[in-house]
């Protein structure tokens, strides 16, 4: 599986690493924490180079966006695997319009891409309510930063497969 993530700063994944303690109650807990902004599919080695030249024309002379990590929220019914799922929110119309860029590249993921795609980073899945109320009531110093590059993912093989820059 590959996927085009938005490198995570320093300062976003301490806070990740700061929230660990209150999600003991979760029954997967992520420790390797990922932006997904878009899924480009169950690649074999011979197809990835045409998806990452389309995905790179798609996004020739795409300037660096904004983001910024908002509080921690919620998927309660997420579109597969054990709820609810536990996430950093990330506000950045910029990744949004990356994203649907590359819509018309990769089709999208029902039910997780296009319309229905939220940037986010998830910290844990699979709590119960008393956790998932715990935790959404906890304060964040708000985090922002500036996306200047993307990264190719291959999940298959957990190494990075290619970069793309954008300028600032």
């Amino acid at each position: 599986m590959y996927s085009l993530n938005v490198p995570i700063p320093g300062r976003v994944a301490r806070i990740a690493a700061d929230l660990h303690p209150q999600l003991t109650g979760f029954d997967r807990v992520r420790d390797r924490h990922t932006l997904v902004l878009k899924r480009l599919g169950d690649l074999d080695h011979a197809t990835f180079p045409s998806i990452e030249k389309a995905v790179r024309q798609a996004l020739a002379g795409a300037p660096a966006v904004e983001a910024a990590v908002t509080g921690i929220d919620a998927f309660r019914e997420p579109v597969s695997g054990p709820a609810p799922v536990v996430y950093l929110a990330i506000e950045s119309p910029g990744l949004r319009d990356l994203h649907r860029r590359l819509l018309d590249v990769v089709d999208p993921v029902e039910g997780l891409e296009g319309p229905d795609y939220v940037p986010h980073i998830t910290l844990a899945r699979g709590g119960g309510p008393g956790d998932l109320e715990r935790l959404l009531d906890t304060e964040l110093d708000g985090v922002s930063w500036s996306v200047n590059r993307l990264e190719f993912w291959n999940a298959d093989r957990e190494e990075q497969a290619g970069r793309l820059s954008l300028p600032g």
